[in-house]
């Protein structure tokens, strides 16, 4: 159960940035780096910090400016659910330890749901964006400290984090219905418009 809690924590975090955990999964697994992440462990060490460090500083500097907003959830919206695939599966192989491997089943099991609940959480963020037409910077921050944060508790504190995790899910369901309501309204009161137009005339 900590396992699973652990590899939620990290599979969110992934929701909001791609590149950024990736880093602090690697950094904070000291001499081994990404030994247990999938396919960055095929990569050379350098190269991988190279490729995670250029595209974090992206999402960074990118996120907070409108242009770049929308390409980086383009590629986030793509890329996300892999990433969160990548982060529930080495979370729950580290989670056994050195000495235990944990069970291919379980581990395939967690990167499916560690993968859509990345996606659920990046397609209620995107269906937000469409609706305010930009985020606010104080909601951009905190998708940050908050990425940031699932990681640590992913390996210091799994239980927090993936209650976190839950929580983040339970709003997106949430708010992906008040968003699927403001949407219908539009609709609704586009072809009102339409109708009184056409009346008027």
């Amino acid at each position: 159960m900590i396992e699973l809690l652990a590899a939620l924590s990290a599979s969110a975090a992934s929701g909001m940035r791609i590149a950024l955990p990736l880093l602090l999964i690697g950094l904070l697994q000291g001499d081994r780096l990404w030994e247990r992440v999938p396919l960055l462990s095929r990569l050379h060490p350098q190269v991988a910090i190279a490729i995670l460090v250029s595209w974090s500083l992206f999402e960074v500097f990118a996120s907070k400016q409108q242009l770049g907003l929308r390409v980086l959830q383009i590629v986030q919206l793509i890329f996300s659910p892999l990433v969160g695939a990548i982060m529930g599966m080495a979370i729950a192989q580290a989670s056994f330890g050195e000495d235990n491997l944990a069970p291919p089943f379980f581990v395939a099991i967690i990167g499916v749901v560690g993968g859509l609940l990345a996606l659920v959480l990046q397609l209620v963020q995107v269906g937000w964006f469409y609706r305010l037409g930009r985020l606010p910077l104080w909601a951009i921050l905190a998708q940050d400290l908050l990425c940031y944060c699932l990681v640590l508790f992913a390996f210091d504190a799994p239980r927090q984090g993936g209650i976190i995790a839950l929580l983040l899910l339970w709003l997106a369901i949430r708010s992906s219905k008040e968003w699927y309501r403001w949407y219908v309204g539009q609709g609704k009161r586009g072809k009102g418009g339409t109708r009184r137009d056409k009346k008027g005339s």
